[in-house]
């Protein structure tokens, strides 16, 4: 029942990554041993999860890629920018995620992805020293030199399609400013007269993708890709674009359990939210202009799930607190604590405590797996601007906030959109509601 309206994932797809630090290195050692059989992509939905399509009779629960065509693992070329010139398997063994036995069975493949000098500005990223940068003479020469890596990358590998992902660190807080990210035409412009106050690298990264037909994914709270001259480009090259920040451990379980506290008609008095980590992720953090980018996708969660409008008597004065700690022992396996204050009938109170020792690479890893081949197929689809069906994978989910819009936080109402897209892309009804 395959919709003839979705081309088919042929030929290879160049998966582009800025960023070859931990979170990379993790996925693409994951994808090579699982394409060996050597490994299992557990986490990713596009490898695992089923959903119901047809009803009554005609029930079935698929696998994606059984509705929808969908790229293979095997068909998945790796490339990356990064600042610093290690390529892929010297970065997995110096990220300390994975153990040896579980990188060397690849290494001669890790070995061959070598990052091409990354656009990048020290301002943005006062934390990070490399020194495999590029010479740009303005913001527009930075984007049109990505531009030339993605057109030789395609080239060399014989690819058919690239995705551009960004899984490189936090920037420095951009405030949308509406003389320059309002249109194309500003934007260009201010790259044009190399205005680096408000014209960050992701957003050359962005530009660039999407001029040369790739979708672009923000995989960090980065303000890139959410601004009104990336979905007037995204328009204009009938690409997809997606963000921000990949949704891993603390707010994938306050997406989850807020739910909990306002189906069952809770009321909240507060929730505070701590971090502890270490990586190259910690250190970006740790410099107070880079914690308020995410400050500002963590903070974004809870507010649109529990809405002091619909029920003032259980949220309208909550306080919600998020910091990030940066504890250098810990490297990329880094904890978060939850405290949340809750109180029941007759405002008695009462308290939960979450804590969740995760695993940040292994966490993102097959987020990054699962956005890369959804953004492909829905390119193929003739799918593009902001894609809210990836909402279940990220943080801060797109929305136009110049219309008013709210976006959808709730992880099981986000559950219901991807599922609903998959179907209609696979030519299917797309038949659950969203309440």
């Amino acid at each position: 029942m395959a919709n003839q309206n979705v081309k088919p994932a042929t030929g290879k797809l160049g998966v582009m990554v800025v960023g070859l630090g931990a979170v990379s290195s993790t996925f693409m050692t994951g994808v090579l041993m699982a394409r060996k059989g050597l490994a299992k992509p557990v986490g990713s939905m596009t490898q695992y999860d089923k959903i119901r399509v047809g009803k009554g009779a005609d029930k079935q629960y698929k696998k994606y890629g059984d509705i929808v065509s969908i790229a293979s693992l095997n068909d998945i070329v790796f490339g990356a920018w990064d600042v610093y010139p290690a390529n892929a398997y010297e970065s997995a063994i110096n990220c300390e995620v994975l153990k040896e036995k579980d990188i060397n069975p690849v290494k001669d493949e890790l070995e061959k992805i070598v990052p091409f000098k990354a656009a990048f500005d020290k301002n943005y990223a006062k934390r990070l020293d490399g020194n495999n940068v590029k010479d740009c003479k303005d913001r527009m020469d930075m984007a049109e030199q990505i531009r030339a890596d993605i057109r030789k990358f395609k080239a060399d590998n014989n690819c058919d399609r690239i995705v551009v992902l960004w899984a490189a660190s936090t920037e420095v807080y951009v405030p949308v400013d509406e003389k320059i990210h309002a249109t194309v035409a500003s934007l260009e412009a201010a790259m044009k007269a190399n205005d680096t106050e408000h014209v960050a690298p992701s957003m050359c990264y962005a530009y660039a993708a999407l001029k040369e037909g790739a979708p672009f994914i923000m995989g960090a709270p980065n303000t890139t890709v959410d601004i009104p001259a990336m979905w007037e480009l995204a328009e204009q090259t009938k690409l997809p674009i997606a963000g921000k920040d990949f949704k891993t451990g603390q707010t994938l379980v306050k997406s989850g359990f807020a739910p909990i506290i306002g189906t069952r008609c809770l009321g909240l008095s507060g929730w505070f939210s701590t971090n502890i980590l270490g990586n190259r992720d910690g250190l970006v953090l740790d410099e107070p202009a880079n914690f308020r980018t995410k400050e500002v996708s963590k903070l974004s969660t809870l507010e649109s799930i529990l809405v002091p409008e619909e029920q003032p008597d259980l949220y309208t004065d909550y306080y919600h607190k998020v910091r990030i700690n940066y504890y250098p022992p810990r490297n990329d396996n880094k904890e978060g604590w939850d405290n949340i204050d809750i109180f029941g009938w007759m405002g008695y109170p009462m308290q939960i405590k979450i804590n969740f020792l995760c695993r940040d690479s292994i966490l993102a890893a097959p987020l990054c797996l699962d956005l890369v081949l959804l953004s492909d197929l829905a390119a193929r689809a003739g799918k593009y601007g902001i894609q809210r069906f990836l909402s279940f994978f990220l943080k801060s989910p797109m929305h136009d906030y110049t219309k008013g819009e709210v976006p959808v936080n709730h992880l099981f109402q986000q559950y219901t959109m991807l599922k609903n897209a998959i179907r209609e892309m696979g030519g299917y009804e797309a038949d659950e509601e969203i309440d």
